[in-house]
């Protein structure tokens, strides 16, 4: 029986600037640990009747199937705020696989192997930062946020040397494509109009043909990625989620989260916080992801300024105009995911002054973000002596008086509430258990985790010991997995 592969590769037919034609580089002994069986039914593609060892082979790349294509992409970013060419140093794009529903996804090993982009790095990765790609992808997936998923892991049966020696692994990354702000950044940078023109209206026919026949389609995409972005980082904020590396390469055209290096979930509620090691000066903190997501933006406009007039400063002038636009926009769209966060209907001019003064009152008391809202929704996760607070307390009457507006009933606001909140999130000290496990072989608690992970809206029984935030007073911090 065939596993139901449909292959029409696309990109692989642009020039060749944007890519390199490279096979991934066979593995020892591939090992497969897991594979998502639930996204393997969405893309129809069917591993039943084939055992364990070509599956292996499959996702190690060591066995490549029939009509791929594979190809290292090139791109470029923004690290930090400075500029450098970059590429796929780690991963081949092995190519684009249609759904029955003609559906396209690109289909990517990470870890793969070096290519013409690695640079210094050898072009593997660990175990350890392949499964928390799978379970942090798979979890934004289950609370409704755009992302790309994760198919399988694999341990390449060979070792990978970072700080100390690790197992080697390759991550199936699955996504609508992997065309990044950066991908533009690297082909604006090459000052060839005629490549950037063929970059563009890829973009427009794979992502968004609705604009093909609007009059200044470049002005228009720029809209619409704006647009795109600002739902994906009003979602973040909504479940405390910090991506912690958000340079350009990692800002995907078509609004999906990608790239879940040093990523984590807040628990108690600072708008300062910081989780990734390299990040020192905060710059990609949990207040600062709007300020980031309008600055890499504004990079994306730059790369479109030859297409959208003839004359430069007219094209700076217009789409200036657009990116200026940003604030009011995000601010609009985040009130009203706060609104939904605490059951409000309609527009209600003090509604702003509502949800600083209880963001400011968690901030203070150093509460848990996600539980918080469980207790606003009667759902007591751990008992805490500051919701007895007058100033809470205070803040519970203006907010119950504001509920009894257009109509509002118990039932109408705890269901809107319970859409909006999750119960339980990938609490950090979790992942790090489970992953740890895996490192020494046992992936059940992997999948223990994953399963909870499946209903983040559910009341489910038994789930307390991972819904409550750590107790350690020990700084938790990330790495970024390269």
């Amino acid at each position: 029986m065939t596993i139901g592969w449909c292959f029409d590769n696309t990109y692989s037919k642009l020039p060749d600037p944007f890519k390199e034609e490279i096979s991934p580089i066979p593995v020892k002994d591939p090992e497969l640990v897991i594979l998502n069986k639930k996204l393997s039914k969405e893309l129809n593609l069917d591993f039943s009747n084939i055992d364990n060892k070509k599956i292996s082979e499959l996702f190690s790349g060591n066995s490549l199937p029939p009509g791929s294509n594979s190809i290292a992409q090139a791109y470029a970013g923004h690290q930090f705020g400075h500029f450098t060419m970059l590429g796929d140093g780690r991963a081949v794009l092995i190519g684009e696989h249609l759904s029955k529903k003609k559906e396209r996804y690109d289909i990517q090993f990470k870890g793969s192997g070096k290519t013409a982009f690695s640079r210094n790095g050898d072009g593997r990765a660990a175990l350890g930062p392949m499964l928390r790609e799978y379970l942090i992808s798979e979890a934004m997936h289950n609370l409704g946020i755009p992302t790309t998923r994760s198919l399988a892991v694999v341990k390449t049966g060979e070792d990978v040397i970072r700080e100390t020696t690790l197992h080697g692994a390759i991550l199936t990354r699955v996504a609508l494509s992997h065309i990044r702000v950066g991908t533009f950044q690297y082909i604006a940078a090459r000052e060839k109009k005629d490549e950037l023109e063929i970059l563009f209206n890829y973009a427009i026919k794979r992502h968004y043909p609705n604009i093909q026949n609007s009059q200044n389609k470049a002005l228009d995409l720029l809209r619409t990625v704006m647009e795109k972005q600002i739902d994906l980082v009003v979602n973040w904020m909504r479940v405390g989620f910090i991506h912690g590396v958000m340079n350009t390469d990692n800002m995907s055209i078509s609004g999906e989260t990608i790239d879940y290096g040093p990523c984590a979930f807040m628990d108690t509620y600072d708008p300062n916080t910081v989780f990734s090691s390299i990040d020192q000066m905060g710059r990609y903190a949990y207040c600062n992801q709007p300020v980031i997501t309008k600055w890499n933006l504004s990079r994306f406009a730059e790369c479109l300024i030859p297409l959208i007039d003839k004359n430069q400063n007219k094209s700076i002038e217009l789409a200036t105009e657009i990116i200026n636009s940003f604030e009011k926009k995000y601010e609009e769209k985040w009130l009203n995911m706060m609104r939904d966060k605490l059951g409000l209907f309609g527009i209600d001019e003090k509604d702003k002054f509502l949800i600083l003064d209880l963001l400011t009152w968690m901030h203070q008391k150093k509460l848990d973000y996600t539980n918080t809202f469980c207790h606003l929704m009667s759902l007591e996760i751990e008992k805490n002596e500051n919701f007895k607070d007058r100033d809470f307390q205070n803040w519970k009457k203006r907010w119950h008086e504001r509920l009894k507006i257009n109509n509002n009933t118990p039932e109408k606001y705890i269901n809107l509430m319970k859409s909006v909140n999750p119960v339980v999130i990938p609490r950090n000290h979790k992942v790090e258990e489970v992953l740890n496990e895996a490192n020494k072989n046992n992936i059940e608690p992997l999948n223990k985790l994953l399963e909870i992970l499946n209903n983040p809206y559910s009341d489910q029984k038994d789930i307390k010991e991972f819904q409550i935030p750590s107790f350690s007073k020990e700084k938790y911090q990330t790495f970024c997995g390269t």
